[in-house]
């Protein structure tokens, strides 16, 4: 029976992502900080201290990891404290899942995602799309979405304004710009999850790929 690890559990992808793979028949361990409400019984969760974990923590065996973990800057108080959440954690845990037997790794970047942009959050997440590809794993996929849209845990009065305005937009972007279309976070879960065999090598997938 395959296993997939989620890290990022708590957030919007991560939860749509536990949600998928609590159907299907396999092991899944739920990385959080804290312990889950409500979580599928068909999930396990391990509760580890992200600081703790990267200097001496392990994974169990495993086959996939999804890494769904991130921050914003308002959020994390600085721009080193969010390069801690976006890159360090996220290395740490993946270069672990590696040595835990992970052939593919699924991520949750962005559209735009650049380690040359002179924009911090996309020039950050191209930095992790980077160091992730030199770990060695058979399979990458990486997951460019624009706005992402769904149910989140807290509630932000901006980003119901902007899934209002979001939905207008869409409705010009089209050709090469259709990328930038918001993105509604269970498409995404069900496209993460259905490419988990996919072709090995570095696979990048965009709103017109997400189901």
């Amino acid at each position: 029976m395959a296993t997939s690890i989620i890290a990022g559990s708590t957030g919007l992808i991560g939860r749509n992502v536990i949600e998928v793979l609590s159907t299907k028949k396999q092991s899944v361990i739920a990385l959080t900080r804290r312990s889950i409400p409500n979580l599928p019984p068909t999930i396990t969760e391990m509760i580890i201290d992200f600081d703790a974990f990267e200097k001496n923590g392990s994974l169990p065996s495993c086959n996939n990891i999804f890494i769904c973990l991130g921050t914003t800057i308002k959020t994390a108080g600085s721009k080193e404290n969010f390069k801690k959440v976006d890159i360090n954690y996220c290395l740490s845990i993946a270069k672990k899942a590696k040595e835990a037997g992970a052939e593919t790794l699924s991520l949750v970047s962005s559209v735009g995602a650049n380690s040359s942009s002179k924009n911090f959050y996309l020039k950050t997440k191209g930095e992790l799309e980077e160091a992730l590809q030199e770990l060695g794993f058979l399979t990458v996929n990486i997951f460019r979405p624009s706005f992402l849209v769904g149910e989140r845990s807290e509630k932000r009065l901006a980003e119901k304004i902007a899934i209002k305005l979001a939905k207008i937009l869409d409705l010009f972007l089209i050709g090469s710009a259709s990328k930038y279309r918001s993105v509604k976070a269970e498409s995404l879960a069900k496209t993460m999850v259905s490419k988990v065999d996919s072709k090995p090598g570095v696979n990048y997938f965009y709103s017109d790929d997400f189901l």
